[in-house]
């Protein structure tokens, strides 16, 4: 799955009203509303702040005070198109005055979100797992060898800490190797998947 990588904000405007949209990459449901409140706090005075998110498989829109399905569904559905995940659109509206419709409002909403969209760096997200390894002194070599092509953060202690971040394909590669492996004593190797 496609994410952003960073925030973006954009505006339009339709008939006098401003549709500001703001991306914002987000892994967790509770910073949501840490954002929500964000946005609110920089755009006080706006008429509505509707979102829509999808982070994993969850998914939820808002339409706050426009009429049912004009824009947090709106902003959803772009999100679904586009094939992003662990993001979050908020479009503020500055109502200016001249109603747009219940169609004008889904195209306003839509546009804002596709146009914020197209300012976007992408990144893809790859299910993986973070290891922590846990061996004796006499096994750096050799795990080292192992996992030459890895970035690992280094902890010296008792024993040797290694931890490091792999994709899902390549952990049976790790198991395999360490399971196989006759260059290293796996009695003295813990092994600790974490998300």
């Amino acid at each position: 799955m496609k994410t952003i990588i960073n925030e973006v904000e954009n505006e339009i405007i339709i008939n006098k009203s401003r549709f500001i949209a703001v991306l914002i990459p987000i892994n967790d449901k509770s910073k949501v509303y840490i954002k929500l409140d964000e946005i609110k706090s920089k755009y006080k005075d706006a008429t509505h702040y509707c979102y829509g998110y999808i982070i994993n498989s969850l998914e939820k829109c808002f339409d706050d005070g426009e009429p049912s399905g004009t824009a947090g569904m709106p902003i959803l559905n772009v999100l679904k198109n586009n094939n992003l995940t662990n993001i979050l659109c908020v479009v503020v509206r500055y109502f200016g005055g001249i109603k747009l419709g219940a169609g004008g409002l889904v195209r306003a909403y839509s546009s804002a979100a596709t146009q914020a969209i197209l300012k976007c760096d992408f990144g893809f997200l790859e299910k993986g797992y973070k290891i922590t390894i846990e061996f004796d002194y006499d096994n750096i070599k050799n795990i080292d060898y192992i996992l030459n092509n890895i970035h690992v953060i280094k902890q010296f202690d008792e024993k040797v800490i290694y931890t490091f971040s792999i994709s899902e394909d390549d952990i049976n590669i790790l198991d395999n190797v360490l399971k196989y492996s006759k260059i290293v004593d796996k009695s003295n190797i813990t092994i600790i998947k974490g998300d």
